[in-house]
C-alpha cells in the first residue's frame, strides 16, 4: 500500500507552508485523499504531480539570436 502523507509532512517535503498545501488542495491545484475530516497524499501520486511539472533544460546553452525578442521603446527628448 502507498505511504499517506500529513499536509505538515507534504509541506516539509515541498518546503512551503502548511497553510499553502491546504490551499493548494481547496484550490484542486494537488492531488489529495479525503478521509472524513482529514486530508492525506499519496506519495506516489504526489511524486508523479512534481514529475509532471518538472522543467527540462536545454541541451546547449547557445543562444539562438532568433529567440531573441528586441523590445524597441523610443525615447522623447524634449
Amino acid at each position: 500500500m502507498n505511504k499517506l502523507l500529513t499536509p505538515q509532512e507534504m509541506a516539509d517535503m515541498l518546503g512551503v507552508q502548511k497553510s499553502t498545501i491546504y490551499q493548494w488542495t481547496h484550490q484542486g491545484f494537488i492531488p489529495y485523499v479525503k478521509l472524513g475530516n482529514l486530508v492525506r497524499f499519496r506519495e506516489s501520486a504526489v511524486n508523479k504531480w512534481i514529475e509532471k511539472r518538472e522543467i527540462k533544460g536545454k541541451r546547449s546553452r547557445k543562444i539562438d539570436i532568433r529567440e531573441i525578442e528586441i523590445k524597441y521603446q523610443p525615447v522623447n527628448y524634449k
